[in-house]
């Protein structure tokens, strides 16, 4: 079923949003960031380079832009009880960008809140702990971050 989009959670800025910088090489930042998520409870299930790919599809000359799509199979198999159509939102990205050589833009957005904020995912208790439980490890990961 879907639900109409909550206007509150729009105004709230209710996302999810974290964000980082680390001082530090691109592919140092990308290990980092991986290592801190897999601390958190997180594996990574697909990783890539959007720069190279689009470099090598269409030559476009970007600064490197990595994405690490990371996930808590515990979380996503509740969550997926709750929302079969989470999957179209799957699996929760961490982006890693140079801003310029040694500073890396690290940036993640909770597909659980987002899912919310969609109407796909009822705003309901059991909603509520996954999006409680996948803040907490997206929490711990950026404070090592």
């Amino acid at each position: 079923m879907t639900l109409p989009i909550d206007p509150s959670l729009i105004e709230s800025g209710d996302i999810g949003e974290k964000r980082a910088t680390l001082e530090m090489d691109h592919e140092e930042a990308i290990e980092h960031t991986r290592e801190t998520f897999a601390d958190a409870g997180f594996g990574v299930a697909v990783e890539f380079s959007v720069s190279d790919m689009l470099a090598e599809k269409i030559g476009a000359d970007r600064d490197p832009y990595y994405i690490l799509g990371a996930c808590n199979p515990a979380v996503a198999d509740r969550a997926l009880d709750e929302c079969i159509e989470l999957g179209g939102l799957m699996p929760c990205n961490v982006i890693v960008h140079e801003v310029e050589p040694g500073r890396q833009a690290v940036y993640h957005l909770s597909i659980m809140r987002v899912a919310r904020l969609l109407g796909l995912a009822e705003d309901d208790e059991a909603w509520a702990d996954i999006v409680a439980t996948t803040g907490e490890l997206v929490d711990e990961a950026f404070e090592n971050i």
